[in-house]
């Protein structure tokens, strides 16, 4: 799509909030590095027990969903799988820390976002759809400042085609004129194209390893746009 002004049509951005709006996986980043050093295993190296950690917190979003709650639940299970030591009530609050000094982080915004939101509002219909829960991310969205840039605001407790397809629903989205915009492959779009919306990729360089996946091909007559960093939206919308 080129840039157009006033001639170009009404489109509607489902937007994508963390690593997308702000910084998210960067902190839980931090709190993993200081929980392995913390742990400071003796037979597994630090990549294995990062590996031990992955499929935990796979097993504890299908028990918990995502956020800082089944975070801190990932990383006490996996103590309990890896240590040697029992888990005390004084071990208990120290892993649980690690998991809640993410929480009280400001947001911090990537740069352009702001102006980038403020340029897209005038032209098009802006939803910012997330996933996790849903005191959590409204808490984010609410310091973030950036709230008052979309029409609607959608908390999901998983991004995949049924959800989206309940989104095109809930708005009456006409999906050849509807974009889902994120940094995940796993989570924005893929399962974006499989509802029949258009997509926009835009990559962080710390997206969370378990939204690592390859990009879906658009299957006509969607469309997948490939862009390097957020502001450059306002290039082609």
């Amino acid at each position: 799509m080129s840039k157009g002004g006033s001639s170009n049509p009404v489109q509607t951005l489902l937007i994508d909030a963390d690593d997308t709006l702000w910084e998210n996986n960067i902190y839980f980043e931090r709190a993993i590095a200081n929980f392995i050093s913390f742990l400071n295993h003796h037979e597994y190296s630090s990549q294995q027990v990062r590996e031990v950690l992955n499929e935990v917190e796979r097993e504890c979003i299908v028990k918990h969903g995502y956020g800082l709650h089944s975070f801190a639940h990932a990383l006490v299970d996996t103590f309990e799988r890896l240590a040697v030591e029992p888990l005390t009530p004084a071990l208990h609050e120290t892993i649980h820390g690690f998991a809640h000094t993410i929480a009280g982080h400001p947001v911090e915004t990537l740069p352009g976002v702001a102006a980038t939101l403020d340029y897209l509002s005038r032209r098009h219909h802006l939803i910012l759809m997330t996933k996790g829960a849903i005191a959590e991310q409204s808490g984010k969205i609410e310091r973030s400042g950036l709230g008052n840039y979309f029409a609607a605001v959608e908390i999901v407790s998983e991004k995949d085609p049924p959800s989206y397809r309940a989104v095109i629903e809930k708005h009456q989205l006409r999906k050849e004129s509807s974009w889902m915009v994120g940094n995940s492959p796993k989570s924005d779009i893929n399962p974006a194209l499989a509802a029949g919306l258009n997509a926009v990729f835009v990559p962080h360089g710390n997206t969370w390893i378990l939204e690592h996946e390859e990009l879906a091909p658009a299957q006509p007559p969607a469309q997948l746009l490939v862009l390097e960093k957020f502001v450059q939206l306002q290039d082609h919308f």
